[in-house]
């Protein structure tokens, strides 16, 4: 379930800091979240600097250009984990891209379990049935 969205102005980074932040928010959303890998979604959505604004400028006529990342998480999930996935998504973004810390915004987005999908499946029920092999497995 694990997705994360990373809003960044366009040409204000090199596809490597792309390719970098990508494959490291995929590790990092993985640890945090004890999530297989393979579950693990990560975006990049990118936008023409006319169209952000950070303190009332576009970024054409000079603003800096702020990231902002969203992150969306099974509503269960306890606040240290949530804490801990957005103090190291920000970590990330001032490490890979060079932000200025005070500049970079995120959200953790809570989805009940019954609301997301995987599969066409509610994750919900996805979980049920993996909790119910798993106990059927044990000896």
């Amino acid at each position: 379930m694990p997705v994360a969205h990373f809003h960044l102005v366009d040409g204000a980074y090199t596809a490597e800091q792309h390719r970098e932040l990508l494959t490291a928010a995929s590790r990092c959303y993985s640890e945090v979240l004890g999530s297989p890998i393979e579950r693990v979604r990560v975006f990049i959505i990118r936008y023409h600097p006319d169209d952000v604004a950070v303190a009332g400028n576009t970024v054409t006529d000079g603003a800096p250009a702020a990231p902002y990342f969203t992150a969306i998480v099974l509503a269960d999930r306890p606040a240290r984990q949530r804490q801990e996935l957005a103090a190291r998504f920000t970590d990330l973004i001032v490490e890979v891209l060079g932000a200025q810390r005070s500049l970079v915004r995120g959200q953790i987005v809570e989805i009940a379990p019954e609301n997301w999908t995987i599969a066409g499946t509610a994750a919900a029920t996805t979980r049920a049935d993996e909790i119910a092999d798993r106990a059927q497995s044990l000896p």
